[in-house]
């Protein structure tokens, strides 16, 4: 990893407005280049603004007119950009997506392979875990309800990922989006040795939804670099400095402190993960039997 300017967008979108985010969105790719910076990561579905019911209504396709403008405004201000959309899927439902724009024209992308139990009806899973690369460094997403699950982080950073990032659409109603955010977003990037860089949705989307925004960036030790959790909208900037990282995935550290946890995994004894266990604590694997407890 190279030394990495990012920033994180805290943007309030407007339900349906595509043009007025849109425009949006370009404004701050342009105070991005102007700053320097080599990675922007705009919040969950921002183009079109969340929802659940409606998000069908305004879903598009990509490549398209739309995503086009992104691209030609990256490729302008030098800049890799991550922005969030519902993109039509053939089925009616979207899947909630995270374009990847770089600079030089070339469009990749994540969609978001962990839905939440109220999304389910609504969106369609993604059913990959890419890891992308500028260059400087290399980074893989999970949006929102993406980060709860330990295992993608991990695939994520075993696949090389350096910098994590993590756009959300939490709504004011969950609470203390830094608290939340410490108990385990901290842990993902302590575990996994990356950086993880989340940005949030704020303010209200014009049709009584109302967003809590929230820019933070966690160093591969589990501490907050950088942080912002004002109330408007904003941009929030950070530099990366690579010699942590790299001492620890070069295997450079004389000291188990700096130790690449992942290397010591031993995978032959994780069965239960791939197997399936239900909230009962039940193997979906009827060939596959737990020991009893101490009684």
């Amino acid at each position: 990893m190279e030394k990495t300017r990012l920033a994180l967008v805290q943007m309030q979108s407007e339900l349906g407005a595509l043009k007025k985010n849109l425009k949006k969105i370009e404004e701050y790719l342009s105070l991005a280049g102007a700053r320097g910076v080599d990675l922007i990561c705009f919040p969950e579905m921002c183009l079109q603004g969340y929802s659940r019911d409606r998000a069908h209504l305004t879903s598009v396709e990509v490549p398209s007119e739309i995503s086009g403008r992104i691209s030609e405004a990256a490729r302008k201000e030098g800049v890799t950009a991550l922005v969030g959309l519902a993109e039509a899927s053939g089925s009616g439902k979207p899947y909630i997506t995270q374009l990847v724009l770089f600079p030089d024209g070339s469009v990749q992308k994540y969609r978001k392979t962990h839905l939440g139990k109220s999304e389910e009806a609504f969106f369609t899973a993604g059913d990959e875990l890419p890891v992308f690369s500028t260059g400087k460094v290399r980074f893989g997403i999970g949006i929102c309800w993406d980060m709860h699950f330990p295992e993608v982080s991990a695939v994520l950073s075993l696949k090389g990922a350096e910098v994590i990032f993590a756009p959300h659409a939490s709504p004011v109603i969950v609470g203390d989006r830094r608290g939340i955010w410490m108990k385990y977003m901290a842990a993902r990037a302590y575990d996994n040795s990356v950086f993880v860089a989340a940005c949030n949705l704020v303010g209200g989307d014009g049709a009584g939804q109302e967003f809590c925004g929230g820019a933070l960036v966690i160093d591969p030790k589990g501490n907050p670099l950088a942080e912002s959790f004002g109330l408007g909208e904003g941009m929030l900037v950070a530099d990366l400095d690579p010699d942590l990282i790299n001492t620890i995935r070069e295997r450079k550290s004389k000291s188990m402190r700096d130790s690449f946890f992942l290397d010591c995994r031993r995978p032959e004894l994780y069965g239960p993960l791939v197997e399936g266990v239900n909230r009962a604590g039940q193997c979906l694997n009827s060939n596959l039997a737990f020991p009893a407890g101490p009684t």
